[in-house]
């Protein structure tokens, strides 16, 4: 199950006179990822290279910004998908001490950064959710209401007209057998409709 961060965790290494320093981060979308790294920039001037990498969807990226191609983005972005991870930007940033690493060295140190910021991370799993909507006489507004609670789903609205409308959203895997066990205690009176109309 693919699972993301909660919170930043960070790290930071020596490696022959070069200091790195590894940021994983809860991160949902490109353009928003660019902006934590110009901020890292500002917040860095003196560093030599402002490394990254972005896991989320059709949104995933690698950069080397000025590295030899290939030795930092993408082997961030291959530690971040090593970890089964989703929804994630990993940040590291260098500064350069005078040794040149070579390029498996470059990779091992971006990857290591990365890595040692990631075993303090606390992870959470990622869990998809589905939204609902029916539609139920007022006679069983109490029922459907007290279902969702046990249900652990989440009312998101309620709507009062000629029947009681619901929206509400539990988890994905859970939603066929919800919905059969609502249609069976509300005895066919429970209308389902798509919550995006």
């Amino acid at each position: 199950m693919p699972q993301t961060l909660r919170t930043p965790a960070h790290s930071d290494l020596l490696i022959k006179k070069s200091r790195f320093i590894g940021c994983v981060q809860p991160m949902t979308d490109r353009a928003t990822a660019q902006t934590v790294v110009d901020a890292l920039r500002r917040e860095h001037p003196g560093a030599a290279h402002v490394c990254w990498a972005l896991l989320a969807g059709g949104q995933s990226a690698a950069v080397d910004d000025g590295e030899p191609s290939g030795t930092a983005g993408r082997p961030m972005l291959d530690v971040l998908r090593h970890q089964d991870l989703e929804g994630v930007l990993a940040t590291v940033v260098r500064y350069f001490g005078g040794v040149k690493l070579g390029a498996g060295g470059l990779v091992r140190a971006y990857t290591d950064a990365v890595a040692q910021a990631l075993l303090t991370a606390e992870k959470v799993a990622i869990r998809r959710m589905q939204t609902l909507c029916c539609t139920v006489p007022y006679a069983l507004e109490g029922l459907v209401r007290r279902q969702i609670e046990q249900a652990e789903a989440e009312l998101l609205q309620v709507e009062h007209g000629s029947l009681v409308t619901l929206h509400f959203c539990l988890p994905e895997a859970q939603a066929q057998e919800f919905m059969a066990r609502l249609n069976e205690s509300g005895q066919g009176r429970v209308g389902w409709i798509d919550p995006e109309l």
